[in-house]
């Protein structure tokens, strides 16, 4: 699903520098990132999603090297093949959570917005306990219902990559499972592959794979 080779970038400020010499993410496959901050998780997961490009290195996500995309090829790409958790959750509050689940539909020319995929974004709003807050907007909703919304987001339109950064990291722990069991069992139905970045070591155990970035670390962020 992910095969990188040579990738090396750094942002205009410098300080800090990423150089990933190879790494493979297979179709199916859970891998879980861990690090310390700084270290270029979350650069990472924007360079697969083409939000970054890369200094030098190729980026092949399910056939398609999204180096030579275009920024509007880029884009479309992202929406239509990759579902993307961000640690900040990146939902518009002037669109109710419904809405916001939904918004890949909008912004992507080649996903359709029919009665599979509303029926999709109900079903995946309930199995995440949010079923009752789709009329209300980001800002009548907590951090955990907020996060549960860009959860739902990005399993909607059944991606084959799912990149998670942080996803379950505002939850409790009776909520972090019940999530991870969502975010594995879509996947799993879908034939799709996951890479999370996350902190928290008690839900390694739950991945095919852990990789310690610490071995991709350059330099330090200024």
């Amino acid at each position: 699903m992910v095969e990188i080779e040579d990738l090396t970038f750094s942002y205009p400020s410098g300080g800090f520098g990423l150089r990933v010499p190879s790494l493979t993410l297979k179709d199916g496959e859970r891998l879980a990132i861990v690090g310390p901050s700084g270290s270029g998780k979350t650069t990472l997961l924007n360079l697969i999603a083409g939000i970054l490009r890369p200094a030098t290195g190729r980026i092949d996500v399910g056939g398609t090297d999204v180096t030579t995309l275009s920024d509007a090829e880029r884009r479309r790409f992202r929406a239509s093949r990759i579902g993307f958790v961000f640690q900040d959750f990146a939902l518009l509050d002037y669109l109710p959570a419904r809405q916001n689940i939904l918004y890949p539909y909008r912004i992507s020319p080649g996903l359709v917005l029919d009665a599979a995929a509303r029926s999709r974004a109900e079903a995946l709003a309930t199995a995440s306990g949010i079923g009752d807050k789709l009329d209300r907007h980001p800002s009548a909703l907590s951090q955990g219902e907020q996060q549960r919304v860009a959860i739902c987001r990005a399993l909607v339109t059944q991606p084959k990559l799912v990149l998670s950064d942080e996803a379950t990291g505002n939850l409790d722990p009776e909520s972090k499972a019940r999530i991870l069991d969502l975010l594995f069992e879509r996947a799993e139905a879908a034939g799709a592959s996951v890479l999370a970045v996350t902190h928290d070591h008690e839900l390694l155990p739950r991945f095919d794979r852990v990789l310690d970035f610490n071995e991709f670390r350059e330099g330090a962020v200024a």
